[in-house]
């Protein structure tokens, strides 16, 4: 088995982690998935930005860690979730860096949402 890469944020693949000062609201049909004032907002390369919120400001009780997982050699191994109220369409939407590289120390203990596997996600 061949060792995962790593590789350092830098010019050609930036990586910024800062916190959010917004009150960042996950909502799920009716329900408040996550209510938090303390997201982080990780802006990688150009892909979008991506609000990562404690893990204590999130309804852990909505959901199931499940087997699924990914590699970022920038970021590590990520775990995932899917949000049991949202059936088949929030498979798998929310993922965490439980060990994150030291670049992006900074996110572990948080979670992401993907945004099209929820009903929104608010800054107010």
């Amino acid at each position: 088995m061949s060792e995962k890469p790593i590789r350092i944020p830098g010019p050609d693949h930036p990586i910024t982690v800062e916190r959010n000062p917004a009150r960042v609201v996950v909502k799920l049909g009716d329900r408040i998935v996550a209510d938090t004032r303390h997201a982080l907002t990780l802006r990688e390369a150009s892909y979008p930005p991506v609000q990562y919120i404690p893990r204590r400001d999130v309804d852990m009780s909505l959901l199931a860690r499940t087997d699924h997982g990914t590699y970022c050699p920038y970021k590590g191994d990520a775990s995932y979730f899917s949000l049991t109220p949202g059936g088949e369409r929030s498979k798998n939407a929310v993922w965490t860096y439980e060990n994150p590289h030291e670049a992006v120390r900074e996110i572990k203990d948080h979670l992401a949402f993907y945004p099209d596997r929820v009903d929104s996600i608010e800054e107010v």
